[in-house]
């Protein structure tokens, strides 16, 4: 008898430790229900109610088209919205993913949609904030995601010490402030930005404070500024891309802050170089200008490839 009264409670913890257990990929369907164990054949409903039963480093799926609801990060994680369906994040009120993690954390987003529902007058909450909100961890990865109708940012970097941030192949547009923009209050912002595609934002790319960023084979078009630093201590290369149609800057650059441009082609802009707020830009000399107000110039030492 003293045998069995030992043995129950072992077995019990036992039992409730397995039951506890977090899974290392969990999945999440528009069917779902939060109470499942988001196991493939019993998914979760939402982001939020997968994260809780997802190991530290491990991956969140989408099983099929849904909206998957707004979510926190604190931990090393992936969220794959899977390809060809409609894996979504509708943020009404709020930022739709906020990313505060750890600083040997790596955090990657693919494959979704953050919509914002601005302009949307059923959206009872208003408009969302953010699409991406990034405090902290070690990187970021944003790859093949849609950021559209959000009042503030886009992908917004307010770090508070070092991170890593790569974008690849996503569409930003119809943001009220800027479509990325980037700054911190410690250490660097150190940005890869490729094969972006950002539209009707105010500026398209807004560099901050300790930002160094490369920007690469990009379409910006459509609002205020092409690329802004509206601080000192950035650096923005950018390389082979497109900048057209802003009403007022093709490239922007105040004091103590730095664009380094090589192979773009700045068409139709009220002004393509800005230098006015005592800012550098510097040329390789390979880049084109077509059909803007004025061209201003360049006011850095040339620069060879880089």
């Amino acid at each position: 008898m003293r045998f069995s009264l030992v043995v129950a409670p072992v077995l019990a913890l036992a039992f409730s430790s397995v039951a506890s257990a977090q899974a290392t990929r969990t999945w999440v369907s528009g069917v779902g229900d939060d109470a499942n164990p988001c196991s493939r054949t019993a998914p979760c409903k939402t982001f939020a109610g997968a994260i809780s039963k997802t190991a530290a480093g491990g991956e969140i799926d989408a099983l099929d088209p849904g909206g998957f609801g707004a979510l926190t990060i604190t931990k090393s994680i992936t969220l794959d919205g899977g390809g060809g369906q409609v894996a979504s994040v509708l943020a009404a009120g709020t930022n739709g993913i906020v990313i505060a993690a750890g600083a040997t954390d790596i955090v990657t987003i693919r494959n979704l949609r953050f919509d914002g529902l601005l302009g949307n007058g059923s959206s009872p909450g208003g408009a969302g904030i953010d699409g991406v909100k990034i405090v902290s961890a070690a990187s970021v990865n944003l790859d093949n995601d849609f950021i559209f109708g959000f009042a503030n940012y886009g992908v917004e970097v307010a770090a508070t010490a070092s991170v890593g941030v790569t974008m690849t192949d996503s569409w930003i547009y119809n943001i009220k402030l800027a479509g990325v923009g980037m700054t911190t209050t410690a250490g660097t912002v150190s940005a890869t930005l490729h094969n972006l595609h950002v539209y009707n934002t105010h500026p398209a790319i807004l560099g901050g404070n300790g930002v160094v960023m490369t920007l690469s084979d990009s379409d910006l078009s459509v609002g205020g500024t092409g690329v802004r630093q509206y601080q000192g201590g950035s650096t923005i290369s950018v390389v082979d891309c497109q900048i057209s149609n802003f009403i007022a800057n093709g490239f922007e650059s105040f004091t103590g802050s730095t664009i380094n441009a090589s192979g773009d082609t700045l068409s139709n802009n009220g002004l393509a170089l800005n230098t006015a707020g005592g800012g550098t830009i510097s040329s390789d000399g390979t880049n084109l200008f077509l059909g803007n107000g004025s061209n201003g110039s360049f006011n850095g030492t040339a620069v060879t490839k880089f």
